[in-house]
């Protein structure tokens, strides 16, 4: 009985060892989808301002030869896909839906498939379902992190649209919904074609007064070009850490529910086997004194 009840009490201080480190996780989830949400919000203006400049570029270029901005998709030999996933684990079916909606996405596309995967977890998940990345990166630990990082990937991905290969870009994330929910998303990056720079061609003005390009236009829309590209990118990592660190939160509240209740069974548990002992330690001291007084009796 005392074995047991030791090792009960060991349970019982191991599971509040563990409820202890879930709630500091959940805290740093907490904190974690905040800075990563923060980031999105201060991005927008950029990103806002980013695309009027490409209005007036696109405008001034005539809608007509918008075709300029990249080869026509459909002539694609090589189809990249750049899929933000996790490095850590405690993050539910993040990864492994992520890693099914790629898959859906990708299989009707035409012509050669090359993964490139941030975060070992989703590269896992990725090969299991038969798309094996090529290109593995780590995925950033804080929002400074996420520039390096986006930095690397846009000189990579240059080099590879650059030998001559007319490649499709295509963008994957998690994207975080309400509460602890998120969704799979995708984008399509490169090539820039007609559909998307008539699409900003469209974009109203904010003001009545009409811009103008200082200096030579199309070094202007290059520039714009390569900041759209890192805003995208950028925005996809941040909602990708965002939605990571909710999912991460969520599993880390069902774990604190189930850890509160295993540690109700084995407390309910400890005290019924005590009580018990309790019990058996009265009934042998009654005994011992029923059987003192017979023999002073005799």
């Amino acid at each position: 009985m005392s074995d047991t009840l030791a090792s009960l009490r060991r349970k019982i201080s191991g599971a509040g060892d563990l409820e202890s480190v879930v709630r500091s996780m959940k805290a740093l989830a907490a904190s974690s989808i905040g800075q990563y949400e923060k980031s999105v919000l201060a991005l927008a203006d950029y990103d806002r301002t980013v695309e009027l400049g490409l209005v007036v570029c696109l405008k001034k270029r005539g809608e007509t030869d918008a075709e300029q901005a990249g080869p026509p998709a459909a002539a694609a030999k090589t189809v990249t896909a750049i899929v933000f996933g996790s490095d850590q684990g405690l993050v539910g079916q993040f990864n492994d839906v992520l890693a099914g909606f790629v898959t859906k996405a990708l299989d009707p596309l035409p012509g050669e498939k090359k993964v490139w995967a941030v975060g070992e977890r989703v590269q896992s998940r990725l090969a299991d379902a038969g798309l094996p990345p090529v290109r593995l990166f780590a995925v950033p630990t804080s929002v400074k992190a996420i520039t390096p990082l986006v930095g690397q990937i846009l000189v990579e991905s240059e080099a590879h649209y650059g030998k001559g290969e007319i490649v499709d870009l295509y963008l994957f994330h998690n994207r975080p919904e309400s509460g602890a929910a998120y969704e799979p998303v995708s984008q399509h990056l490169l090539p820039l074609d007609k559909s998307w720079a008539l699409k900003l061609s469209h974009l109203p003005w904010p003001t009545g007064n009409l811009p103008e390009v200082i200096g030579d236009r199309e070094q202007t829309l290059s520039a714009l070009v390569g900041e759209y590209l890192f805003v995208s990118l950028y925005k996809a990592c941040a909602e990708s850490l965002a939605a990571e660190n909710a999912s991460r939160l969520a599993a880390m509240q069902r774990a604190e529910k189930n850890i509160d209740e295993l540690m109700g069974d084995l407390n309910q548990t400890f005290r019924r086997l005590r009580q018990t002992s309790i019990d058996e330690e009265l009934f042998d001291v009654l005994s011992g004194y029923e059987s003192l007084s017979k023999v002073k009796t005799r």
